[in-house]
């Protein structure tokens, strides 16, 4: 048996130990690495080495020398150190002796025999193919990836003058074999690199001690609360996912802020599919002891892989002049919700600790409640049975459709309730249980179950959404409607703020987002925020409109963002939003309305001006946008300066706002049944335009019967009550 060993410097030591010590019991994807976690366990820091991974020509030996030299590391070359010092002979002999059928096997029989520790490994960029050899090299190793763009990879096996490699049969291409392994690197990763175009070796090298660093500095990683309460108690993201809520009332955000991707690095992204681009933006921003890459990227291609009737998930279309519409409404329910919640459910089941049952309260205005249910019932059935879904949303305060998606779900542990009030009584109401000590106690003695929420003051629902405004951003690039590090603005219709927040994280991450425009209809609370610094709920109530899903007074996700734009002041946060609770009322100073004023704009559209805005750029163009769409259309072209590319939001699909859209469209005599009033508007758009899921909802419905509560606080903890006995009590 070769055995390599030498005890590393004390500083990697440090590192290593940090990374044994901290969570540890989630740094391997339970599916695939059961026993590489309970190795890494029990194995000792000093022990641990770094396998560097990936294709031929990914640089690895280089680079291995390079971190070897910097870190006081010894270096093994699988290749030269281990297969000719097993054989005899050289690597080009053996392959020639047995042929390519029996070298992997013979591969990894030679480095199941070999041990190390404490060192800088580069594996052989087969090595990968033989689950045995893997095994073994993961019990005591951090497998990290070198994600090297194809086509650096193969002008450098042209300039080494290979023109084959391990496993290449006949007739098939360099680049098809490379894309046929790639698929055994993100099995065994534990680390990404993604390298940019163009990267040298000691960028490469530079990025991967950033890598490893990353498990060292455990702080980068924190959460903390938007009122600042929380800097003796650590949290990070498997925590405030299932939190959902700080203790003191706050939401949580990065303690650090977002991770900056490189312009090389989004450069290598831009030409790959949006679930791709979505892998390699969230594995920045979700630390691997959290979610393993492996199982991100499982869950990534769960949630956009089948679920989206476009395969581009949300294209970006020319509308008009430097107009761009981001469609955002080609989930399986038809609205930008269900970009974030086909992804959260499962990172939620995740992130679940096993010792209770959740439920998981949602307000809605529309959207929200449809999207939730539909993501969490797509969830494993063992993760179904502890974890229920309770969606309220106002009676009279949501489209035909809207409820109809909603009321569909009256049976297991997904059901809906409608309330007879509006979508900030719901909200407040759910915030105000989070905050009940003693309905959380009865809650968890009784019956062992933790309220949680899948509003976008969750961080795993907010976070996903980013990555479709760095995706615009991107198709942009690849259209070449402009080059990277040329601005754009982006417009929003904005109800509770999260979708102009994940627009504001997409340009911390290094997106040139020069402005976020956010546009209300009449409520417009927003507007009047952005153009004075003051939030005033006093005298103001709450207006039915065409957009319902914006019609919102109280928007939960303002709190974000004036800790973003005060630098993070969790002081002046708490101080204004108790001043809210307590006044209805609170002020920004000037200095930071203006800082405020710098990232984003504002403006407010009429319900005669958006439905005169969907007529229009139908007549001129043939799309039918839905009426939050036409809120944001109204705004920009109002707004918006013209001196770069506009990305609009468009958030929901005009089927489920039929009604509002046929009387813009001018149509007479209106159907009231809302599958005739489908079937119009396919006669106007064509049966292209319209979403098979609202079609199908619609022409499945029956009579959905459903619950109604009073407005009454303490009645909708009864129902939060009677849902937990039904659901949970039921299962067990």
């Amino acid at each position: 048996m070769i055995f390599f060993s030498k005890m590393i410097p004390a500083s990697f030591g440090q590192l290593l130990a940090k990374v044994s010590k901290q969570r540890t019991h989630l740094l391997f994807a339970p599916s695939y690495f059961a026993t590489a976690r309970l190795s890494h366990q029990n194995s000792k820091p000093h022990e641990r080495n770094i396998l560097l991974m990936g294709p031929p020509g990914a640089g690895k030996t280089c680079v291995g020398r390079i971190l070897g030299h910097r870190l006081g590391m010894p270096v093994i070359d699988i290749d030269d150190d281990v297969l000719e010092r097993t054989w005899g002979m050289s690597v080009a002999d053996k392959l020639s002796e047995i042929g390519g059928d029996d070298f992997i096997e013979e591969e990894g029989k030679a480095v199941c025999r070999f041990e190390a520790t404490g060192s800088v490994i580069s594996l052989t960029g087969s090595n990968p193919l033989h689950s045995d050899a893997m095994w073994h090299l993961k019990r005591s190793g951090l497998a990290v990836y070198l994600d090297v763009d194809t086509e650096d990879i193969m002008q450098r096996l042209s300039r080494m003058k290979v023109n084959r490699i391990v496993g290449q049969d006949a007739g098939v291409s360099m680049r098809e074999i490379l894309h046929y392994r790639k698929q055994f690197y993100e099995k065994w990763l534990d680390a990404r690199v993604l390298c940019g175009t163009g990267d040298s070796v000691e960028d490469v090298a530079d990025k991967v001690l950033r890598t490893l660093l990353r498990y060292e500095d455990s702080e980068s990683e924190m959460f903390v609360s938007t009122r600042n309460q929380m800097a003796s108690d650590p949290k990070f993201f498997s925590d405030v996912v299932i939190e959902g809520i700080a203790p003191d009332g706050g939401l949580y955000v990065p303690k650090r802020g977002f991770p900056k991707l490189e312009p090389s690095e989004w450069l290598r992204i831009y030409s790959m599919p949006y679930a791709t681009r979505a892998v390699a933006i969230l594995e920045n921003c979700i630390h691997p002891l959290d979610v393993s890459p492996v199982e991100l990227s499982q869950m990534v291609c769960r949630a956009y892989g089948q679920n989206f009737a476009d395969q581009s998930v949300a294209p970006l279309k020319h509308l008009t002049g430097h107009q761009y519409l981001l469609e955002l409404f080609h989930g399986p329910t038809a609205s930008f919700k269900d970009l974030a919640l086909q992804l959260m459910p499962q990172l939620f089941a995740h992130c679940l600790p096993q010792m209770c049952n959740y439920l998981i309260l949602v307000a809605t205005s529309g959207d929200t409640g449809s999207a939730v249910l539909n993501g969490f019932r797509n969830l494993k059935d063992i993760d179904r049975e502890r974890i229920g879904v309770l969606v309220f949303f106002p009676e009279n305060g949501v489209s035909e459709i809207q409820k109809v998606q909603m009321t569909g779900f009256q049976e297991g542990n997904a059901k809906s309730i409608s309330v007879l009030s509006d979508f900030d009584f719901c909200q407040r109401s759910i915030k105000r249980m989070f905050g009940d000590s003693s309905l959380i106690g009865h809650l968890a003695v009784e019956y062992a179950t933790v309220l949680s929420t899948a509003n976008s003051i969750n961080w795993a629902r907010l976070l996903p959404q980013v990555v479709y405004h760095c995706s615009a951003y991107l198709d942009l690039l690849r259209n070449g409607t402009l080059t990277f590090g040329d601005p754009i603005d982006v417009c929003i219709p904005t109800g509770n703020f999260g979708n102009a927040m994940s627009a504001l994280y997409a340009k911390q991450m290094g997106i040139p987002i020069r402005k976020v425009i956010c546009a209300s209809n009449h409520n417009r609370i927003i507007s009047d925020f952005i153009a004075s610094g003051e939030f005033d709920l006093r005298n103001r109530k709450l207006q039915v409109s065409n957009s319902p899903a914006i019609d919102i007074l109280k928007s939960s996700n303002l709190e974000r963002f004036i800790h973003h734009a005060s630098g993070g002041d969790g002081s002046l946060v708490r101080d204004l939003f108790l001043n809210l609770e307590r006044d209805r009322i609170f002020k920004v100073s000037e200095t930071l309305r203006q800082k405020i004023n710098l990232e984003v704009q504002a403006g407010w559209c009429s319900e005669e001006d958006c439905l005169r805005a969907i007529r229009e750029v139908h007549s001129t163009t043939g799309f039918i946008m839905d009426t939050h769409t036409a809120v944001g259309k109204v705004v920009a072209d109002r707004i918006h300066d013209k001196t770069c590319p506009l990305v609009i939001c468009s958030t929901a699909h005009h089927g489920k706002f039929a009604p509002a859209v046929l009387k813009a469209l001018q149509c007479q005599d209106i159907p009231p049944d809302p599958v005739e009033q489908l079937d119009k508007l396919c006669g106007i758009g064509g049966r292209e335009q319209m979403h098979d899921a609202l079609l199908k909802c619609m022409g499945n419905r029956g009579y959905n019967p459903h619950k109604v509560c009073q407005a009454d606080y303490n009645k909708l903890t009864d129902e939060v009550e009677t849902m937990i006995q039904d659901s949970f009590l039921r299962v067990q």
